[in-house]
């Protein structure tokens, strides 16, 4: 705090770079790694966000609106800034963040990365239940990093099941495991020609029930777009492998990509990292959409319903095969001359052991 303090920041409107707002996001990058598991409540790491960012806007250089229906600190928003420009979002920054005080560590950021105040709306309060922007909505990119299996009321609270966001399905996320409410909520919001990027437990992939049935939905309606494979160790507090759900409104394809992204960090202390190649490469393959060995396919949405609705990367994009070949044939005929060898040698043995007796 001191050290921000004796900085020489001069007039915001000359510089160049957006040195108190980067410092705050720094020293709130610098906390959410030292408080473990509650630094990854409101912090996603700046390398994620912007992934998730520059997938929303493939094909964009400008969107209407941007929205994260749990926005933490703000940095996924900002980072549409960033990338865009704050003049290239033309109607403002949208959130929502069930936390008072992350509620309000997100609009000290907005207005430290000189977002006015006319330009963003922040809400505070449960997104699943009391939703704060349908007059807002829709929204042209939807980012999110939302908390993992949560509890939430589902089908505790009998408005849901009518609520236009989670009626579709037919059937209501777990009470104890709210991550795929998230998503329909987010689907929901999205506009026609939006993309939504979420970052996903990988559980909600192949759990049975009432998430297999969500997943049908979303497969059948063709909205999934793309899944992407993250390496484990991104996220403060967790060492999970996490993955990013893509989805579409308005697909010229009835397949779905998958990316296996799992080897695409490098390694920094304890954590994993993306570096700019990394992402670069993440977006290349999810713009091309190719089928590349042992990192992209495109599934048709056929063959994920053969498959039970299971969305998990693994089942799709085969893992590559290190392991050192063997020639069987080879090793076989190795083993029966090192056999013959040996019977040579032991009668050569045998022979020297029976002189030696002979002798005594």
């Amino acid at each position: 705090m001191n050290g921000v303090a004796a900085m020489k920041l001069g007039d915001y409107k000359n510089n160049t770079i957006d040195a108190f707002g980067d410092a705050y996001e720094f020293l709130m990058g610098m906390y959410a790694s030292n408080a473990g598991k509650s630094g990854g409540e409101y912090y996603t790491p700046q390398e994620v966000s912007e992934l998730l960012t520059r997938i929303a806007l493939v094909g964009k250089t400008e969107v209407n609106k941007v929205y994260d229906p749990a926005c933490g600190s703000g940095s996924l928003l900002l980072n549409f800034a960033k990338i865009l420009g704050k003049d290239k979002v033309r109607q403002g920054f949208f959130g929502q963040e069930i936390n008072i005080t992350t509620y309000n560590l997100c609009r000290i950021n907005m207005f430290l990365h000189d977002v006015d105040y006319d330009k963003f709306d922040m809400g505070h309060g449960d997104t699943l239940t009391d939703p704060l922007h349908w007059d807002d909505e829709p929204f042209e990119a939807i980012v999110s990093n939302p908390p993992y299996s949560i509890k939430w009321a589902g089908d505790d609270n009998p408005l849901l099941i009518n609520d236009p966001r989670f009626s579709p399905a037919g059937v209501l996320a777990p009470k104890s495991k709210a991550d795929l409410a998230f998503i329909m909520h987010s689907l929901t919001w999205l506009a026609t020609s939006g993309t939504a990027a979420i970052v996903c437990f990988p559980g909600v992939f192949y759990r049975s029930g009432a998430e297999q049935k969500i997943r049908k939905y979303l497969v059948d309606n063709n909205f999934i777009d793309c899944i992407i494979q993250l390496p484990d160790n991104l996220f403060f507090g967790t060492s999970i492998a996490t993955c990013i759900m893509v989805m579409k409104k308005s697909k010229s394809e009835n397949s779905t990509l998958f990316i296996d992204a799992s080897k695409e960090c490098v390694k920094v202390t304890n954590n994993n990292k993306l570096l700019p190649d990394n992402i670069g490469k993440i977006v290349s393959a999810y713009t091309r959409r190719e089928t590349v060995d042992y990192f992209t396919r495109m599934v048709p949405n056929s063959e994920i319903a053969g498959q039970n609705y299971n969305l998990s990367v693994s089942s799709y994009v085969e893992q590559e095969d290190k392991r050192e070949k063997v020639d069987i044939i080879e090793l076989n005929a190795e083993i029966g001359r090192i056999v013959a060898r040996s019977d040579v040698l032991r009668g050569e043995i045998d022979a020297i052991i029976a002189e030696i007796e002979g002798e005594g």
